[in-house]
């Protein structure tokens, strides 16, 4: 069974398919560190193995998207379970049903994410340097160390800014669009299928995500003209992530993870609304209809909600 070791890491021993298809399962001792947010296995215990002994695999738990029962799928294969990272599918086998069961739980606990806050980043535009932590999981950037204003220093504490604000260094497009909404989630990649925090603009006319809040270049924008409704993601249980929201477009379903449950209703209040404003005059004494690609929105006065017609039947 998984137990707790000193180190407060889930440990024990099941039997790995290393190579996928081949049938050959092979007896490894497994650490599942939610603190590195890896799933480590060794030859053996690493307490029986000479000092500074290498795992012979290892898995990051951001690429995990799910682990569940494969005996049906491996039936030849007794206590059979699956880990899906991305594009990968590694089976294991665990002692027995008891062991089976608690094995998926802990490794879906691990990788159930609830995303941390940062730390306002630059607070007054100063100079000061930064730690990367993996927290749950996410990378994390803080501050660790400030050095003197000076002049400078003082001019830009006029331009203090909440993590909610407009970065400083944007391209004089980004600056010249109407700020509505900004801040940091975490989103899901599109090919890996795995989790990166990204900083998050909404304006007048688009949905932007950068790599960082200092960077120029957005890594992409989506038009609200081409967005046909954002919601509470529905999967999230089986996407294993809580305070989860989807926009969807034509040719992409983007999946955001906020920090809480309320900046994730005021992103799809904020979205919603941006889509309003950008398709017609709002009245708030009376609900709108505007028209889509594949159907029609239907707003609320108080703009609570952006449901496309189509979608909702």
């Amino acid at each position: 069974m998984p137990y707790v070791d000193r180190s407060n890491r889930i440990c024990g021993f099941l039997d790995v398919e290393e190579n996928e298809g081949s049938g050959r399962f092979l007896r490894r001792y497994f650490i599942l560190d939610t603190q590195q947010g890896s799933l480590l296995w060794y030859m053996d215990n690493p307490q029986n193995l000479p000092i500074g002994a290498e795992n012979v695999g290892s898995l990051k738990l951001t690429y995990i998207s799910k682990v569940s029962d494969a005996t049906k799928l491996r039936p030849k294969a007794e206590f059979c379970f699956v880990i899906n990272a991305g594009m990968r599918k590694i089976y294991l086998q665990a002692n027995d049903q008891q062991d089976l069961v608690e094995w998926i739980s802990v490794l879906n606990k691990a990788t159930k994410i609830t995303v941390k806050t940062p730390q306002d980043l630059l607070g007054a535009m100063k100079q000061v340097s930064y730690k990367t932590e993996i927290i749950g999981g996410v990378p994390i950037i803080t501050a660790t160390q400030e050095q003197g204003e000076g002049h400078n220093g003082a001019e830009r504490g006029g331009r203090r800014r909440g993590q909610n604000q407009l970065p400083f260094f944007l391209s004089r497009g980004a600056q010249d669009q109407a700020l509505i909404k900004a801040g940091f989630c975490v989103k899901q990649g599109a090919v890996m299928k795995n989790w990166k925090r990204r900083y998050f603009m909404l304006d007048e006319n688009a949905v932007s995500y950068f790599k960082s809040d200092l960077d120029r270049e957005p890594l992409k924008v989506i038009p609200l003209k081409e967005v046909h409704k954002v919601q509470e993601c529905k999967q999230s249980d089986l996407m294993m992530r809580d305070n989860l929201f989807e926009v969807v477009t034509q040719s992409r379903t983007f999946y955001v993870q906020s920090d809480s449950p309320e900046d994730m209703h005021s992103w799809i209040k904020a979205i919603s609304g941006a889509i309003v404003a950008q398709r017609g005059p709002g009245r708030s004494a009376a609900t709108q209809s505007f028209n889509c690609t594949i159907g029609s929105f239907f707003v609320s006065s108080c703009f609570d909600q952006c449901i496309c017609q189509c979608c909702y039947q």
